[in-house]
């Protein structure tokens, strides 16, 4: 099949106009092997090299990329796949983008994800899932997919694009816990948000109750990636984002003791103590944090939480007249 394909593709008028028919068929199949992703990819490569001389290329470019990746779980390793990225694929995907198609973007961006040549191509396809959401709207498959590519990503790649436009992409994904193959990552994608005051406060509270649900659920050896800034603390009071302060005292607590992260009981029983006067079901919240996070790690709440919480409480209650 592969060499009927490869020849009319070369070959003369009649044999070009049945290709369409021979994809067409191809589409299909019910059960595809692994080897005709492999092959449809080539396939992608021979059209856009011979477009000049097929009626139809664009058309059956996409036939190609439906027949190798449609059928594929997005979230599908695919180490079984070799597809070889060459110097024109970038303009290849210039055409599926600007087909409004967002299935067939989503099979590009698959055999992005499976090909070979991740880092050699990395800012190229950083600079397009930024713009996406501008070209095409996001089916749930194409969703599955940027967020399988955000992980394949480090923080400082979408430092490229700017903090502004990142947020933007953030707030299209939605991205849950569920969604991620790479918990770890996105803890790093959201902690760079929060570097500046201007990341910490537009990121939505959808995020940083995020960021406070992969704390919980990471191993508490890795915990050590995250830091206390007391900055964001006054800056979230001061800007009265108490939604979002609920989360990053909970976060602060999670990481415990207070002292190993540059922050004294003292200190966090000012500004819990705060939380619950503005936001006064965040005791609760809190309490519940920490029971997920004791139940997760087998480990007992900290006496430090309850006394810091108990006497915030206690505080509160008293200013009530």
């Amino acid at each position: 099949m592969s060499k009927v394909i490869c020849s009319a593709i070369v070959g003369d008028e009649v044999e070009r106009r049945s290709i369409s028919h021979v994809l067409q068929d191809l589409i299909g199949l019910e059960a595809r092997p692994a080897y005709l992703t492999e092959t449809a990819f080539d396939w992608c490569s021979m059209i856009y090299e011979s477009r000049e001389s097929l009626a139809d290329w664009k058309g059956l470019l996409l036939a190609c990329l439906e027949i190798g990746f449609r059928h594929l779980d997005p979230k599908d390793q695919a180490t079984a796949y070799r597809l070889t990225h060459t110097d024109r694929h970038p303009e290849m995907a210039d055409v599926v983008f600007g087909s409004q198609n967002s299935e067939a973007v989503a099979d590009l961006l698959h055999a992005w994800i499976i090909g070979d040549s991740l880092e050699a191509t990395r800012d190229i396809w950083i600079e397009r899932l930024i713009c996406l959401h501008n070209s095409v709207p996001f089916s749930p498959r194409l969703r599955r997919l940027v967020i399988r590519s955000a992980e394949l990503i480090d923080c400082e790649g979408f430092e490229a694009v700017g903090l502004e436009r990142f947020l933007g992409l953030l707030d299209l994904l939605h991205v849950t816990v569920e969604d991620m193959e790479k918990p770890l990552r996105w803890l790093g994608h959201l902690l760079y948000t929060l570097k500046t005051l201007n990341g910490a406060q537009h990121l939505s509270h959808w995020y940083w109750e995020l960021l406070a649900e992969l704390v919980i659920s990471l191993p508490p050896w890795w915990i050590g990636w995250v830091r206390y800034n007391p900055h964001i603390v006054t800056f979230l009071a001061e800007a009265q984002e108490w939604s979002k302060l609920e989360c990053c005292m909970g976060i602060v607590c999670i990481l415990r003791p207070p002292e190993a992260n540059g922050i004294t009981e003292e200190d966090l029983g000012r500004s819990i103590s705060l939380l619950f006067r503005k936001r006064p079901g965040a005791f609760e919240k809190l309490k519940q944090w920490m029971e997920q996070w004791s139940q997760k790690n087998n480990e007992s709440i900290p006496e430090s939480f309850q006394r810091i919480c108990e006497q915030a409480q206690e505080t509160v209650q008293q200013d009530i007249p």
